[in-house]
């Protein structure tokens, strides 16, 4: 029974002389904390989208514990997300010359359209096109305005204001040639909205043969005519 005992516990000494080397080795006593998670850099961890690099080892009294690195990883993945490269992009501007030509053959849809293409085929059909857009602007910047009738033929049949209209009526003229076509075509660009103007908001002009010393403030130029508002 003691010659038992006695090998037992030679045994027991043996199995601790062998495992003393690794308790005393520095490297494994990170291993030995039960609560702590692998050792994590935080400096190494650039949340604004830089890139995680490799974790170096703290000093053991620096080091934190039951440490969750899942927030940071999937911080880093938003923010190195690429951008998206679906999204729908402006369509391109096109020359008013080809937009023009493109509605060329558009047909007055109701009177309010008629009465602006007869406005700009007796004011402007002469002008470039940059001018003959600018004069329909300023119809319907008038129109919605508040300080002239709500609708486009109230602001181009308003008493006073347009010489070509006669006791509130257009004068008759042939609607079968190419002024009128262009004129039709820059109402329903006009309405449409599908070109800017050289004037944006104005809401007066006249022809530069005459100097009218109107107080408001000058917009443009546009061929024969000044704009302002």
């Amino acid at each position: 029974m003691f010659s038992y005992v006695r090998a037992a516990a030679f045994a027991v000494a043996a199995v601790g002389a062998a495992l003393a080397p690794s308790f005393a080795d520095p490297s494994l006593a990170w291993e030995l904390q039960p609560t702590a998670a692998a050792p994590f850099n935080h400096a190494a961890a650039n949340l604004d989208g830089g890139a995680l690099e490799a974790n170096t080892v703290q000093p053991a009294e620096t080091l934190p514990y039951d440490i969750d690195i899942s927030a940071a990883v999937a911080a880093h993945a938003v923010a190195t997300v690429a951008p998206d490269d679906s999204e729908e992009k402006a369509a391109p501007v096109r020359p008013l010359s080809a937009l023009v030509e493109e509605h060329s053959g558009t047909k007055t849809t109701d009177s309010e359209m008629g009465c602006l293409a007869g406005a700009i085929y007796f004011e402007s059909k002469g002008e470039p096109l940059a001018g003959q857009l600018a004069v329909a602007e300023v119809i319907i910047n008038r129109a919605k305005s508040g300080r002239y009738p709500s609708s486009l033929c109230g602001v181009v049949k308003q008493r006073g204001q347009f010489s070509f209209i006669r006791a509130g009526h257009f004068p008759a003229f042939s609607r079968d040639n190419s002024h009128w076509r262009k004129a039709v075509a820059i109402a329903h660009i006009a309405i449409k909205d599908l070109a800017d103007s050289p004037a944006a908001q104005a809401l007066s002009f006249h022809a530069t043969r005459v100097s009218p010393g109107w107080r408001m403030k000058r917009v443009a130029r546009v061929g024969n005519h000044i704009f302002y508002r």
